[in-house]
C-alpha cells in the first residue's frame, strides 16, 4: 500500500503492510524508540492474533516507522506507533497515523481508540491534531514507571 505517507521524491521510501517476517525489524525499531520495547517474541506473537495488523514505512530494507492496530468489531485500537527520532522530526508519525485511519475507514470501522502515557506530550499533540479526544484514564497503567495511560478516541465517520 502506497500513498498517504509523505514520501520525498529523492528517496525510496514506501509504505506496506507488515507480517510476522518483519518481527525482527519491528523489534529493532522498538528498541530505538521506547524505554520498554516489545521483545522480538512479543512482536512475532502479535502477528499471530487474527485481528492484528501493522503497517510500516521503509527506506530500502530499513523500517523507519510502524503502527500496529487491533481490529475489534467496528473499532480500531492503536497499540503502538513507533517512529525513529529522525523521521519524527519530518512528520512521518502524522502520515503513518493518517494512513492507518484511512485504511480503518475503508474497512467500515466507526471509531479508533488508543492509549498514551500521560507524560508523552509529543504523542498527545499528534493524536489531538488527528482528531482524537481524551475519553478516560487508566491509573498506573504502565508497570515500568507507574504512569497513567490516557485513553483517546476518534470517530472515523466523515
Amino acid at each position: 500500500m502506497r500513498g498517504s505517507v509523505p514520501t520525498p521524491s529523492s528517496s525510496a521510501q514506501f509504505f506496506q503492510r507488515l507480517d510476522a517476517s518483519h518481527a525482527a525489524l519491528v523489534h529493532t525499531l522498538e528498541r530505538r524508540c521506547f524505554s520498554l520495547p516489545w521483545t522480538e517474541e512479543q512482536c512475532r506473537a502479535a502477528f499471530a492474533q487474527p485481528a492484528f495488523a501493522a503497517f510500516g514505512l521503509f527506506r530500502g530494507p530499513e523500517l523507519l516507522a510502524y503502527i500496529s492496530v487491533y481490529h475489534a468489531l467496528d473499532e480500531l485500537e492503536i497499540l503502538n506507533l513507533a517512529v525513529t527520532p529522525e523521521e519524527r522530526r519530518k512528520g512521518f508519525g502524522r502520515g503513518l497515523l493518517d494512513a492507518a485511519l484511512q485504511v480503518a475507514r475503508k474497512m467500515g470501522m466507526q471509531k479508533a481508540l488508543l492509549e498514551v502515557r500521560v507524560g508523552n506530550h509529543a504523542a498527545i499533540a499528534l493524536y489531538r491534531s488527528c482528531g482524537f479526544r481524551q475519553i478516560g484514564v487508566r491509573p498506573r497503567y504502565y508497570a515500568d514507571s507507574g504512569e497513567d495511560a490516557l485513553i483517546y478516541a476518534c470517530s472515523l465517520q466523515k
